[in-house]
């Protein structure tokens, strides 16, 4: 499916795209907000600025995919592929990011606050300057993730995300609290 034909689509009431493939399809600035996308193929898709919120985008494969400043507050991204994925000042505010893929993903000043990030994979992310505030990191690997001014009160995290590392938030080496036993 082609950028135009899903959004005549969507401008006509359809919400319903799930396992579209829509790889390599520019949506950039695009508004889809309450769209079904779940298991679509968005891999290297230009997502970027689009408005996603409270989108179903469960089991998606959003390899390579950039969507910087995208808008995705409240959108479900569970067991997400965004490996790779430029997500550089992304709104995931309230989003659920469980068992999302974030290898090496680019997060840089991501807005997480209130995400549930609960066994993600994000190792080699790069989460700089990231708002996880409030942010569910329970059985999330963060093991060699770029950590530099990430904001992580309030979140929620225990000693099995950092066993075998120590975590490190920018140069400070601020001490986190630890949930849990």
């Amino acid at each position: 499916m082609d950028a135009n034909r899903l959004l005549n689509l969507y401008a006509s009431g359809e919400r319903s795209f799930n396992r579209a493939n829509l790889h390599q399809v520019d949506l950039s600035e695009a508004d889809l907000r309450g769209a079904n996308l779940a298991e679509a193929d968005l891999s290297g898709a230009d997502l970027s600025q689009a408005n996603l919120s409270g989108c179903n985008l469960s089991r998606a494969n959003l390899t390579d995919a950039e969507l910087s400043r995208a808008n995705l507050s409240g959108a479900n991204l569970s067991e997400v592929n965004l490996i790779g994925a430029d997500l550089i000042k992304v709104n995931l505010e309230g989003t659920n990011l469980s068992r999302a893929d974030l290898r090496s993903a680019n997060l840089v000043q991501a807005n997480l606050l209130g995400a549930n990030l609960s066994e993600a994979e994000m190792s080699g992310a790069d989460l700089t300057e990231a708002n996880l505030r409030k942010a569910n990191l329970i059985g999330s690997n963060i093991n060699e993730a770029e950590l530099n001014g990430v904001d992580l009160a309030e979140a929620i995290i225990t000693e099995q995300e950092v066993i075998g590392g120590v975590l490190h938030i920018g140069s400070s080496h601020k001490w986190i609290t630890w949930a849990g036993s």
